[in-house]
């Protein structure tokens, strides 16, 4: 009984019943006056209708729209209470305010050597194209003098990590989506103390709706007492809000502005396989130590003085790196700023893709745009091939992953299911030539509505250990084949299509 209680009233069982009442209340409310005014009909109409030509007109994805235009217009009652409560892009005065304070400083403190692109264009005019849309649209310059270390699978990156962590002499920024206590955290946890007792500057920025099953409430208050300065990313309060939809969902880990971390490992136990509740969970992570990591230590900076103004930190770049072969380009995107990054670039690598392109994502939920070019590239003879999970995280949108398979097959792209487990790992390899690893998934969420980060790669020495890695997983996994897949139950083939039209909106 006492469990129970306790689950009753935990943090998200609470928040959940006041959202979903504001919602049915809402509803409730509309339907009743449909019921007293017969002219309420014709006016819900004209505000679906008004609201539809809103849309159409809009900059947003076109699947996205439709995704919203069938329900609008299908249900005007229902429809239009949801997407005032979810839909758009609403920002506050201040939030633009913070957004332009964080754009300041990105472009203050980061700026592109003109040398390093000049480099890159000598060497392979291609390559410089998706390097020179980051330095002048996302203010994220290239680098040159940085060494990188790709790896396979959490256990191994955890590993480094913590050597890295005790070798921290001035500051450590940490910034997860998920953090969750356990044998991943505790480890990494006992240095941060140890650190900040030290007087190394230790801060940490976490999710507050990616922790809300992992951590309890006021856990910032924890660290705090541990001498750890904490930022809570967007606080989750029972109020519903388009901004709910907007989540902190990047992964670094800066130690000292000389080495610096991302791709798609959080700190919680599963990333590390010390608990397996989908079968072998396969992620990456990148390792920098060079010139780039002070890119990544200006995006965390700017993020941190978004979620709550500080005084300027005087940080210096530490001293330049050696000479390493390649260029790395670190990056971010906000989903508040019109500007899609991570797709803009995705799409670039794989137009310009002439041998190859291999993909690991866990979820494939394409839109029009990107199906298009993946299909292109496959009839034109390109090698596309896509690795998702055997196992899934959510059987849903799972569901919604294979209702994109059939048209993807039909061109020629080749698509496995890693069979021991879920795969995490979020890296798109072009060619054996340039890669972007990071934490950005082949979805909608990933792609217009949360906060992001990735690092583009060409000709570094982690461009053969990605390849290697996609040679050593291949042969883990279940290719799907396309007579097969097609000949799937029709009830099975119906769900999935329905599922597909609404996938914008998971």
């Amino acid at each position: 009984m006492r469990n129970l209680t306790k689950l009753a009233f935990r943090r998200v069982v609470i928040v959940s019943l006041a959202l979903l009442l504001q919602i049915v209340v809402m509803v409730l409310l509309m339907v009743a006056f449909t019921e007293y005014a017969p002219w309420f009909n014709a006016l819900m109409l004209t505000v679906a209708l008004l609201l539809t030509l809103r849309i159409v007109s809009s900059d947003a994805d076109p699947d996205y729209k439709i995704a919203w235009i069938l329900p609008i217009l299908a249900m005007p009652v229902f429809g239009v209470t949801i997407y005032m409560l979810f839909g758009g892009s609403r920002k506050s005065r201040r939030l633009k305010k913070r957004l332009r304070l964080a754009s300041k400083t990105m472009q203050t403190c980061l700026r592109q050597d003109r040398h390093i692109l000049d480099h890159l264009r000598a060497e392979d005019p291609a390559a410089e194209a998706p390097a020179y849309y980051l330095a002048g649209k996302a203010f994220c310059p290239i680098y040159e003098r940085t060494k990188t270390e790709y790896f396979p699978v959490g256990e191994r990156c955890y590993n480094r990590m913590l050597r890295d962590l005790r070798s921290a002499k001035q500051y450590i920024y940490l910034e997860y989506f998920i953090i969750e206590r356990g044998r991943m955290w505790d480890g990494i946890l006992e240095i941060l103390r140890e650190k900040a007792a030290q007087g190394v500057d230790v801060r940490v920025i976490y999710d507050d709706f990616g922790c809300i099953t992992k951590l309890p409430s006021g856990y910032y208050k924890q660290l705090e007492a541990m001498g750890i300065r904490c930022r809570v990313f967007n606080p989750f309060i029972p109020v519903v809000s388009p901004l709910l939809n907007n989540r902190d969902h990047r992964k670094f880990m800066i130690i000292d502005g000389r080495i610096g971390y991302t791709g798609g490992i959080n700190l919680a136990d599963e990333y590390i396989n010390a608990v397996r509740p989908f079968g072998h969970w396969k992620d990456c992570g990148i390792r920098l130590e060079g010139d780039a990591v002070w890119s990544m230590a200006v995006m965390f900076l700017a993020m941190w003085n978004q979620i709550r103004r500080e005084s300027a930190v005087e940080l210096l770049p530490p001293p330049a790196a050696q000479e390493v072969r390649g260029y790395v380009q670190p990056f971010t995107d906000c989903p508040l700023d019109k500007e899609p990054v991570s797709e803009t670039v995705l799409l670039n690598m794989i137009a310009r893709a002439e041998r190859c392109v291999y993909i690991m994502t866990p979820y494939l939920i394409l839109n029009s745009t990107m199906r298009s070019v993946l299909c292109v590239a496959a009839k034109s003879g390109i090698d596309v091939r896509i690795i998702t999970p055997g196992i899934p995280d959510k059987k849903y949108v799972f569901a919604v992953t294979r209702a994109n398979y059939d048209e993807l097959l039909n061109a020629g792209v080749r698509i496995y299911e890693y069979a021991p487990g879920f795969i995490h790992s979020k890296v798109i390899c072009v060619d054996l030539e340039c890669a972007v690893v990071g934490t950005v998934n082949m979805d909608f969420r990933s792609l217009y509505l949360h906060f992001e980060d990735g690092v583009f790669l060409y000709h570094t020495d982690s461009i053969q250990q990605i390849g290697d890695d996609f040679m050593d997983t291949f042969p883990l996994c279940r290719e799907i084949d396309r007579e097969t897949h097609r000949n799937r139950p029709a009830l099975v083939r119906l769900g999935e299509s329905i599922l597909r039209i609404f996938a914008p909106l998971m």
